[in-house]
């Protein structure tokens, strides 16, 4: 993990020489408007982000408990470790922020400022793309987009430490990748296999964006290559092979390490047999009822992913008429719609997939989190459309090369005013959603200010060192208790995988005295009428809420739990 960070830091320092010797292509190039525009609101984003807590469910069940496990322990998780339930979850991203809060210091607001820098690096990283930076108008229909993404992103955003929004952004950056290092092969292949590589260790499900991503170098490298058909084809696919086959080598090595150091099989891991005997368990009736539903959602109007698709379909089809009939210029837009929509088709009945094979039926039937996978596809086919814009409209343009464009390269005074005004518009709207995107999360922040996470901050200190503590978190929600999420939370505030969630107390006082002297320590973040009825019972007792240690005589009130 430091070889690789000091190796990043050694490029990012070798890149800032040549910028100062002005021997790069960005000294030459200079300073654009959109350069601005990223730098203002990444700060800002930044600082809001690092002031946010963390609320979302998988924040608790595996995302953050990682990156804590990871940053106490020094070392990957073993048999041992109960407190880790996905345990074949890749663990690139994990690893990033873990040396992040090492540096900072540990904290949510580190968590998440962490990925937040790899997700803006990512779509900063699309801009690439453009041929002539210095159009302001072409630059910020990109930036409308970025945009754009917070409003299918909804379901995920930035404040949560989830990967869904991290690998489309990701998946982005290395087509954006692809296509700039087109003319320089070597480069292009090495920046491919490093993409794949990461996509493939943030998540399983990375998969199918490198096989997206792995098609397009085809695609780049049969398009460059002369020859016949099968001469350039079979050149294409035989590059390709070098480093989806690298990357595809370190992701096999986590996965035998999964295998080697953990017997049983974790949710979502890739396990051919696991998934056999899921589909034996399945009648035809559960996967058909489950199947009707997915199909429900999808073509739904009210789903959010949906209306997401068709965003992409009419801008490309409008682009594409625009061009081609009334510009009377050629492009790649209509190709790139088709290959899109195969995209969508194939990524959605992988979702559909993992349904069947990989999740329990409870979880199934309900499609959990199946916005949430689906917005993924969205955002990534969102940017890749983008780029495919931003790039036709360039071609269109009155004057193709761009050394000879300045103030009078436009066919009329009236097309640069048009040019002009389209410019000012997409700036404003693409400011306008991000300051309403800061505002929901400022937002999000004033109305989860009553949940258990932050009741436990407001409480105490959470514990830095793993313990085998026994704590009874007693939770007035019926639903946070059913659903896990209390007690997800509270294993990973206190540290400890003995940490149980409560809700229901209406026993006898033997019962109840029974079930208390269980625990070494009780924990109330809100007062809970049963349980302070109890006490009042049982040990003459008025407890409302706060911290105790469990004596024969009763509950005692301590400051924290001792690690």
């Amino acid at each position: 993990m430091r070889l690789v960070i000091i190796l990043g830091a050694c490029l990012f320092v070798f890149g800032l020489l040549m910028l100062f010797l002005k021997k790069s292509d960005v000294a030459r190039e200079g300073l654009h408007y959109f350069d601005f525009w990223m730098f203002f609101f990444g700060i800002v984003f930044g600082i809001v982000i690092y002031n946010s807590p963390l609320i979302h469910y998988d924040n608790y069940s595996h995302w953050a408990i990682i990156v804590k496990y990871l940053f106490t322990q020094g070392h990957l998780p073993v048999s041992s470790d109960q407190i880790i339930s996905f345990t074949s979850y890749p663990p690139a991203m994990a690893l990033f922020i873990t040396q992040f809060v090492t540096w900072l210091g540990f904290s949510e607001g580190g968590m998440l400022l962490g990925q937040f820098i790899v997700i803006w690096a990512g779509l900063y990283g699309v801009f690439s793309v453009v041929r002539d930076r210095t159009r302001a108008t072409i630059t910020y229909v990109l930036c409308l987009i970025l945009a754009l993404l917070n409003v299918f992103n909804i379901s995920i955003r930035m404040d949560n430490l989830l990967v869904d929004f991290v690998i489309p952004v990701i998946a982005a950056a290395g087509f954006a990748a692809v296509y700039t290092y087109r003319e320089k092969r070597w480069l292009q292949l090495l920046l491919t296999f490093l993409f794949s590589s990461e996509l493939l260790l943030i998540k399983n499900s990375g998969a199918m964006y490198v096989v997206m991503l792995m098609a397009y170098l085809i695609y780049s490298i049969v398009h460059d290559v002369q020859g016949n058909w099968f001469k350039r084809w079979a050149f294409g696919f035989g590059e390709a092979l070098v480093p989806l086959g690298l990357s595809y080598l370190l992701f096999f090595w986590w996965s035998q390490h999964v295998h080697t150091a953990f017997q049983a099989v974790s949710k979502h891991e890739i396990s051919v047999q696991a998934y056999q005997d899921q589909l034996n368990s399945e009648s035809t009736a559960t996967i058909s009822k489950i199947g009707h539903k997915f199909l429900e959602q999808i073509f739904s109007f009210n789903s959010l992913s949906t209306k997401g698709v068709i965003l992409i379909n009419f801008v490309l089809i409008i682009s594409w008429i625009i061009i081609r009939l009334f510009l009377k210029k050629r492009s790649h837009l209509f190709s790139s719609l088709i290959a899109i929509d195969v995209s969508f088709v194939i990524y959605y009945i992988s979702v559909f997939g993992m349904y069947i094979v990989s999740m329990p039926y409870a979880e199934a039937i309900n499609l959990d989190g199946s916005e949430r996978y689906l917005s993924s596809m969205v955002m990534l086919n969102m940017l890749l459309a983008g780029m495919v814009i931003v790039n036709a409209m360039d071609t269109s343009m009155f004057e193709i090369d761009i050394k000879k464009r300045g103030i009078r390269s436009y066919q009329s005074i009236s097309t640069k005013k048009l040019y002009q005004t389209s410019g000012i518009v997409l700036t404003a709207f693409a400011t306008i959603l991000m300051f309403s995107e800061i505002n929901g999360l400022k937002f999000n922040q004033a109305l989860n200010k009553d949940a258990l996470p932050v009741q436990l901050s407001k409480m105490t200190s959470q514990n830095m060192r793993y313990n085998d503590n026994q704590v009874l978190l007693v939770d007035i929600h019926p639903n946070d208790v059913q659903n896990m999420y209390a007690g997800y939370v509270g294993k990973y505030y206190f540290y400890s995988d003995n940490v149980i969630a409560r809700e229901n107390f209406m026993m006898s006082n033997a019962e109840f005295e029974h079930v208390l002297n269980h625990y070494q320590y009780v924990v109330i973040p809100e007062e809970h009428a049963t349980f302070t009825t109890m006490m009042k019972h049982v040990y003459h007792q008025k407890i409302t809420q706060g911290i105790f240690k469990v004596t024969k005589g009763g509950l005692v009130p301590v400051a924290n739990i001792p690690e």
